[in-house]
């Protein structure tokens, strides 16, 4: 276990770029790429955080299903948002992808995406035990199919 005091904000990685809700997957792509990231939050025209894509969303669920990548935006894509505040405890963080079977959690100050964690970011905080733990609660029961 961690020693409880450590926060979101201690553990996530800075600086999650968010994909317009309109551009388009081939760019929310090419973000991914120039950012050497996984997922992006997506976010609407007020700047808000409406959902997320992951790299696999756009893989699975566009060009697999015969869609263009060019053509569909990153709104149409998005899927919920599950996320933690910056002050909540790793451990908060940690239930909450379990709770969700999800890698990346984006870290919320208010209204403003400050960060995401992801499973790096966890490896790099927490005990080898802890991590193991982690790592089979979200991955046990997924199927090859699960987004």
């Amino acid at each position: 276990m961690t020693d409880g005091c450590e926060t979101a904000r201690d553990v996530m990685s800075t600086g999650a770029e968010c994909v317009p809700a309109h551009e388009t997957l081939d760019r929310a792509a090419q973000l991914m790429r120039d950012h050497d990231v996984g997922a992006l939050p997506v976010c609407g025209a007020d700047d808000r955080v409406q959902g997320i894509i992951t790299d696999r969303d756009i893989v699975v669920k566009c060009v697999a299903a015969g869609h263009d990548p060019a053509t569909v935006t990153a709104g149409e894509l998005a899927t919920g948002l599950v996320w933690i505040p910056a002050s909540a405890t790793v451990e908060e963080a940690l239930a909450r992808m379990e709770e969700h079977q999800i890698k990346r959690l984006p870290v919320m100050d208010g209204d403003r995406i400050v960060g995401m964690i992801s499973e790096a970011d966890l490896a790099r905080h927490l005990p080898d035990g802890q991590l193991a733990e982690f790592v089979h609660r979200v991955y046990a029961s997924r199927t090859p199919n699960d987004d």
